[in-house]
């Protein structure tokens, strides 16, 4: 009988390997992701259904039906917001304007200001006084939240807020943020703010989502100022981090029309994670002299297409003269690899920034497996020296930049939730010009030879590391 049962067992599970199998090829996003989950399912199925069931889902589906509802109080509102920034709506007769449009499903408007805020005190000294500014409501949104020093800074000004008749919404990522402690939660939620996290495996139906991660970081208020970028809540991205030392990274503060959306992005997410549909200002109700052209771009594994890497391999055939790009973790899918070199070929200026030291080793190593031929085709790959580098930029010829979350990575472009500003201005191009080149002047190149010289144990491990880059 218990042999019988045994082999009822190994049966059912080669057979849920082969169903699984067969998803995973009518499913996957990359051929590369499809092929090394067949192979795994099939031949070893005790290990690789269970991470398939968990690691291996391409979409975030539950997202995609709670936004889709056309009849929902969701398209209804939103269909309202858009009718009231008609008169805020940018040119976009450029092709490549309209492409962005259409990956963004946001509009293009005019009547912004975007200001760059470069590295931790800048930054946080600017989000601070936005907090304190708050009339009506704050919109806070971040990947990790710590409860060190910086952490409980953010949580006292948050309670003050309530304190003074704000309503306060916090979202948080419940993975990025699982070492945060439920009294720094439970001190927040007693003060009256709304705490959520993001809760990507939320109910029963969506259990098997834990792969995917929410990893913007904005904040908004009253909807007429905006913040987004690469910083996190803790002390190391104030530099005060012993291994990492001083922190490097790019955030950015938007006035005008296009902190709706933001403000969009933030409802959706918090709509998701709650259910509630919370009542926000959709009035465009501040109009910026210097009236720059700014569209935010969303992306994540809801969308109905590859929205983040799509937008970086558009930048990348729109460049001319330079594309400067900044990542702390650089493992680009294919058409992305592929167009880099394109454009080296046909004479931009590439230039690809990572940092000299990192912090995820296997993504790190992954790179090395197909920098060689990168730089070999003209590509220009720096390493940043001073301390950690982590902000996501990329700079398009003098005329257009991006500040965002994403990573050039499989996971920012498959499987987390991501956004950005495409701001296609010149007087902001050269603020980020400038600031590039200070960052430049404090890398080293990598030249062919280093990489072509390293040791063998040192290219095997690199070409092992980046076989599982479509899970990373």
């Amino acid at each position: 009988m218990t042999s019988w049962l045994l082999g009822l067992a190994i049966l059912l599970t080669y057979v849920l390997g082969i169903v699984s199998a067969v998803m995973a090829l009518m499913s996957s996003r990359t051929s590369q992701g499809a092929i090394a989950w067949i192979i795994s399912l099939v031949t070893f199925p005790y290990l690789a259904v269970p991470a398939y069931w968990f690691f291996g889902r391409p979409r975030f589906y539950g997202y995609v039906s709670a936004r889709g509802e056309r009849d929902s109080v969701l398209r209804r509102v939103l269909a309202r917001y858009r009718e009231r920034v008609v008169p805020y709506l940018a040119d976009a007769r450029d092709p490549d304007l309209r492409a962005v449009e259409q990956l963004a499903m946001m509009p293009l408007t005019s009547g912004n200001r975007a200001e760059l805020l470069i590295d931790g005190r800048s930054t946080f000294d600017s989000l601070f006084a936005g907090i304190e500014s708050a009339e009506e409501y704050l919109l806070v949104q971040f990947f990790i939240v710590r409860n060190d020093a910086l952490g409980r800074q953010l949580k006292e000004r948050l309670i003050r807020s309530v304190e003074r008749g704000v309503r306060v919404y916090f979202l948080y990522d419940e993975v990025g943020s699982r070492k945060l402690p439920e009294g720094y939660l439970s001190e927040l939620a007693e003060a009256g703010v709304q705490v959520s996290p993001f809760r990507s495996s939320r109910g029963f139906k969506h259990r098997f989502q834990l792969n995917f991660r929410n990893h913007r970081k904005v904040l908004v208020v009253d909807g007429h100022e905006g913040w987004l970028g690469g910083f996190n809540v803790g002390v190391e991205y104030l530099g005060q981090h012993p291994r990492h030392g001083p922190w490097r990274d790019t955030h950015l503060k938007l006035t005008g029309p296009s902190v709706l959306g933001l403000q969009e992005a933030f409802w959706e997410d918090w709509h998701w994670a709650t259910g509630e549909v919370i009542g926000l200002n959709w009035e465009p109700g501040v109009i910026c002299p210097e009236s720059q052209h700014v569209v935010i771009v969303p992306s994540g594994p809801a969308d109905p297409q590859e929205t983040a890497s799509l937008l970086v391999q558009h930048v990348i055939h729109s460049a001319n003269q330079r594309l400067w790009v900044t990542s702390p973790y650089f493992v680009p899918d294919q058409g992305v690899q592929d167009a880099l070199r394109l454009a080296a070929m046909r004479g931009v200026d590439v230039r690809i920034m990572i940092p000299e030291h990192p912090d995820h080793l296997l993504v790190f190593l992954s790179a090395f497996a197909f920098l060689p031929e990168m730089v070999r085709a003209g590509v220009k790959v720096y390493r940043y020296q001073p301390g950690f580098l982590h902000q996501k930029v990329i700079l398009i010829d003098d005329s257009a930049a991006s500040v965002g979350t994403v990573n050039l990575d499989n996971r920012s472009f498959r499987l987390n939730f991501e956004i950005t500003a495409f701001i296609p201005d010149r007087r902001f191009a050269a603020e980020v010009r400038l600031m590039l080149e200070r960052d430049f002047a404090a890398c080293r190149r990598i030249d062919y030879d280093e990489l072509k010289n390293r040791p063998l144990w040192r290219k095997l491990v690199s070409r092992a590391a980046y076989l599982t880059s479509p899970i990373q």
